[in-house]
């Protein structure tokens, strides 16, 4: 596999991706190729509440993202309990969807409180 520069030093590595829509999703890299698509094993999504709840999804849907989030979503938004972690198991992202992939170091992020962190969507990138 040839692909991005430094991508082969993460296989079988966790790392973090942040997608073009602002999503964050942490997972084990377990192979990419030359459009930079890249396959996850063991891989979740995580959600960061806000108490902007549905003032956030009205501002995701002014900029054209999808209209109808699923119902865990919204009560995630809603929710007070910082972050939320959507299990994905094995998955693909492909390569013009990506923004951001980083290493990540697992003790540091086992140490994190994630029921006490909060932040702010991510705003998508418009090319």
């Amino acid at each position: 596999m040839s692909a991005g520069p430094g991508l082969e030093s993460l296989v079988d590595q966790t790392i973090s991706v942040i997608t073009n829509d602002g999503r964050n999703i942490v997972g084990v890299l377990k192979g990419f190729d030359q459009a930079t698509n890249i396959i996850l094993d063991e891989s979740h999504e995580r959600v960061y509440s806000t108490k902007q709840g549905y003032a956030v999804l009205d501002s995701a849907l002014g900029k054209g993202l999808d209209p109808f989030p699923s119902r865990k979503m919204l009560d995630i938004l809603e929710s007070e309990e910082g972050v939320q972690q959507l299990v994905l198991g094995l998955y693909i992202i492909r390569g013009d969807n990506i923004s951001v992939v980083g290493e990540l170091d697992e003790d540091l992020d086992s140490n994190l409180d994630l029921s006490k962190l909060r932040a702010h969507p991510l705003r998508p990138v418009i090319h």
